[in-house]
Formats: C-alpha cells, sequence, structure tokens
C-alpha cells in the first residue's frame, strides 16, 4: 500500500505532505509498531481523545497535556531510533501540523490570562474538540499501525 492509499483511508488527505512521500510504499516495521502502540496508549489516555465536559476539568491542565505530546512523541522516536522511519513520518506530520497550531494559539494566550473567562475558556474548547477530532483520527492510525484492536470508541461519552 501506498502512503497516499493509507491517508485516504483514514481521510487525512487535508495534511499537507510532499507528492514523493505519498508514492512510497507503507511498510511499517516492528519498531513502527512498538512507537506506534506507546503513543497510542497516551493519546488514548489523556484529553487529547476523551471528552472534556464544560463542567469537569481545567483548561490550562488540558492545554499542558497537549503540549506534553511533544516531548512524549520525542522520547518515543529517541528511544525506537531509525527503525521507526513509518511511525516518524506521521508522528512529525502530526504534530507540526495539527498539534503545534493549537498550543501555538493558546500557550500565549494562557500566558495572558486569557483562560479566566468564561468567553475564552468556551472558545478553548471549541478549539479543543476541534482538535480531539483530529488526534482520535490519529489514535485510531496509530492503533492500525500496532496492528492492535482500537479502542478509541470503547467508553461511552458522558
Amino acid at each position: 500500500m501506498k502512503w497516499q492509499q493509507w491517508l485516504e483511508n483514514w481521510d487525512m488527505t487535508t495534511l499537507k505532505i510532499k507528492a514523493p512521500f505519498l508514492d512510497m510504499e507503507w511498510k511499517p516495521k516492528d519498531a513502527d509498531k512498538a512507537a506506534a502502540w506507546e503513543l497510542y496508549v497516551e493519546l488514548l489516555t489523556r484529553v487529547t481523545t476523551q471528552d472534556l465536559p464544560p463542567s469537569d476539568g481545567d483548561e490550562e491542565r488540558a492545554l499542558s497535556s497537549i503540549f506534553n505530546l511533544f516531548e512524549l512523541t520525542r522520547g518515543v522516536l529517541k528511544h525506537h531510533g531509525r527503525d521507526c522511519i513509518e511511525f516518524t513520518k506521521i508522528a512529525v506530520i502530526l504534530l507540526n501540523q495539527v498539534v503545534r497550531p493549537f498550543t501555538a494559539k493558546w500557550h500565549p494566550r494562557m500566558l495572558a490570562g486569557d483562560l479566566q473567562t468564561d468567553v475564552d475558556c468556551l472558545e478553548f474548547r471549541t478549539d479543543l474538540r476541534h482538535l480531539q477530532g483530529m488526534l482520535r483520527v490519529y489514535t485510531r492510525m496509530l492503533a492500525d499501525m500496532a496492528g492492535v484492536e482500537d479502542l478509541t470508541e470503547f467508553e461511552e461519552s458522558s
């Protein structure tokens, strides 16, 4: 299977990826599968994929959890090294094109105290729900890459 086909299967065609990359074969190795599993577990158990009802949680903590994806992903990449190149390709793209714009918008606003008003918190949670939608797809992609059953929709929403 080609990368383009794999991304189309997940409706992730909005990602900006150079054409030569899309024509490459998608062949995850054992290291890719192990790396995908590690990050899958992290995403599955964080606000990245779990609902945050309006009366629950804290916006600053949610932002911190999302920001920590950078450190977690870097750790996984370093741990598995050059043998997890397929995982690396999708992880870097998702961090740079999906997660980074969210954190780039909200981190300075948090520092400026913008997460202290109901209006700003509502805007944050709206943006968070959009990000969560993308990250749920990413989480399912990681389950596929890891060769495990996807549990993204395992629980009932509250």
